[in-house]
């Protein structure tokens, strides 16, 4: 990726940079350490990872609520409270040895996000965004987080090239999800000299 590091901290996180900053250190040491990131990515973290969740940023409206769900090391609900602070961030993971790293991060940043343990299928509560990075196809995806999203607001899945195949597969596989979604799209997005992203959204009949 040709976009420098500084050039993303200064472009991006505002009034955030140490933390940022802060954050790709500990992906890059305890992250590894504790295999919620591969061995091989320390090199990467600012293209691959930091990056990579930039982009979903610009689809959230002010001041609103997100769950990100399956959390893991935190990607992208970390990177999308330091580089967006008016929004309520909540990160949801089941496994306990990542709710135990998120707590240190989120401690060791000294920012306000809500850490929650359980599966989306099961959890209670309604958010303006859920957001998912890797988690599930979308079919699958949409069925278990479809009830945590209020009137209004929307599904956001960061995907790969997969992205139209899987809208396509998901209007015929989670038929539930679909009688009320008022509108399903795929966002292309090119911010500077970032990577292409590909965000899928789907909107929620208010």
């Amino acid at each position: 990726m040709s976009v420098s590091r500084e050039t993303l901290i200064s472009t991006y996180f505002g009034e955030r940079q140490s933390e940022i900053e802060r954050y790709a250190q500990i992906l890059a040491t305890w992250g590894i350490e504790r295999g919620l990131i591969g061995p091989k990515e320390s090199d990467r973290i600012w293209d691959r990872h930091i990056a990579n969740c930039i982009p979903i940023t610009t689809l959230l409206s002010q001041s609103s609520s997100l769950l990100d769900i399956g959390s893991g090391a935190g990607l992208p609900g970390i990177v999308i409270a330091l580089a967006r602070p008016d929004i309520q961030v909540t990160l949801l993971e089941p496994l306990q040895r990542r709710i135990n790293f998120l707590e240190e991060v989120v401690a060791e940043l000294g920012i306000d996000i809500a850490v929650k343990r359980g599966r989306a299928e099961s959890f209670k509560g309604g958010f303006n965004f859920v957001t998912a990075r890797a988690v599930a196809p979308l079919p699958k995806l949409a069925s278990i987080s479809w009830h945590l999203v209020v009137g209004g607001g929307s599904l956001l899945a960061m995907k790969g090239e997969s992205a139209a195949s899987e809208l396509e597969d998901a209007k015929s596989q989670a038929p539930k999800v679909f009688k009320k979604v008022a509108l399903s799209e795929i966002h292309e997005i090119n911010l500077g000299e970032l990577p292409l992203a590909r965000v899928i959204q789907l909107k929620k009949a208010g």
